[in-house]
């Protein structure tokens, strides 16, 4: 019998899985009940109204869960840049300035 580790990051996956679709069931829950734009009302007058609930429960649950998880990997990182703001050279900005383009002047043509 072998004693393998979670990996972290299936972990973090799990946990923000369980975070989305929590947030999801609040917000079908708000929605069903605030009757946005009559979604409430239609569910609940279905004769399949549980169903809907729960088809829109697990399809916002799996983008609630991909945002979370998202936001997790991406604040996750270490900050690449330090205290020092100007290890580098600063690059002076120039204002823009008109350039003068001389064309020659063009006849009118006479029909």
């Amino acid at each position: 019998m072998s004693t393998r580790k979670t990996p972290d990051l299936i972990k973090v996956y799990i946990k923000s899985c369980v975070v989305g679709f929590i947030l999801a069931a609040i917000f079908v829950g708000a929605v069903i009940w605030f009757d946005v734009a009559g979604v409430g009302g239609l569910i609940m007058r279905s004769d399949i109204g549980l169903m809907a609930a729960i088809v829109f429960w697990v399809l916002n649950g799996i983008v609630f869960a991909g945002v979370q998880f998202s936001i997790v990997i991406m604040t996750m990182g270490e900050r690449d840049d330090d205290d020092d703001h100007r290890r580098g050279r600063m690059m002076p900005v120039f204002p823009p300035e008109p350039i003068p383009v001389h064309a020659p002047a063009r006849k009118p043509k006479h029909r």
